[in-house]
């Protein structure tokens, strides 16, 4: 249900001074989201960011072909929209909703009163969290750009599949192998033979659609050194979910 959700399970809203969240408070709006939902379209002018909190985004390259390759994934950790930051309102990629769930909208011209407010603590605090999670999206994107390129499918998929664990609440995951090959940039029959040898390897289970994690473990000792790099980028710049204590 909507009301038991808080702004507490975004890391970077729950890391705001409490008089810096009372002010953007009103303006949040708790909206659901679909999975396939579009949320930006490339070149598209900005008019929301979003702070997901169950729900996970994913940044996505869509080539002239019709190509798609992901970029990078958001969920309770982060922030849609980030490139508000750099004084621009668009973006040369697309989101689209990898994982149903819900997220915070604020429209932007709300995210861009209160990093221009004059007190300095204000701005300090607002930016100091916003600029470090940036940085730790700019690593995630170059660990995929370097993983696509030098890493095997099956190091991917498990990065892919860890990436999304860490910003859920469970091991249960919706993602078609139709979703996944375009995610990863790679043909379908492909991640059908990966999903399978993981399967029989006993890490997951996958059933039309839905993927059980039955071995994180297992999934860690087979991903690719990209997977650690991210989580230990997003550990040392961010700080920890302390609670959900409705604001």
């Amino acid at each position: 249900m909507i009301a038991m959700h808080s702004t507490q399970q975004n890391q970077l809203l729950a890391a705001l001074p409490n008089d810096v969240l009372q002010r953007l408070f009103p303006a949040l709006e708790l909206i659901s989201l679909a999975q396939g939902d579009v949320l930006y379209e490339s070149g598209e002018l900005l008019r929301h960011v979003f702070f997901p909190i169950t729900a996970i985004g994913a940044i996505i390259y869509l080539s002239e072909d019709g190509s798609i390759d992901e970029l990078a994934m958001v969920g309770h950790e982060g922030l849609i929209g980030v490139c508000i930051l750099t004084g621009t309102d668009r973006t040369n990629n697309s989101v689209i909703v990898q994982n149903a769930g819900y997220a915070y909208r604020l429209k932007v011209s709300v995210l861009q009163q209160e990093l221009n407010r004059t007190e300095a603590c204000c701005i300090g605090a607002l930016q100091n969290i916003l600029l470090h999670y940036m940085q730790a999206l700019i690593t995630q994107i170059g660990q995929t750009v370097v993983c696509s390129r030098h890493h095997a499918l099956e190091q991917q998929l498990c990065r892919l599949l860890l990436l999304t664990l860490d910003r859920l609440d469970d091991n249960e995951l919706i993602m078609t192998q139709e979703f996944i090959a375009n995610m990863l940039g790679v043909r379908r029959v492909g991640i059908t033979e990966t999903a399978g040898k993981l399967q029989e390897a006993g890490l997951i289970k996958y059933h039309r659609g839905h993927i059980s994690v039955l071995d994180r473990t297992g999934l860690e000792k087979k991903v690719c050194e990209c997977y650690q790099v991210v989580k230990k980028e997003y550990g040392r710049l961010l700080p920890p979910l302390t609670g959900f204590d409705v604001v």
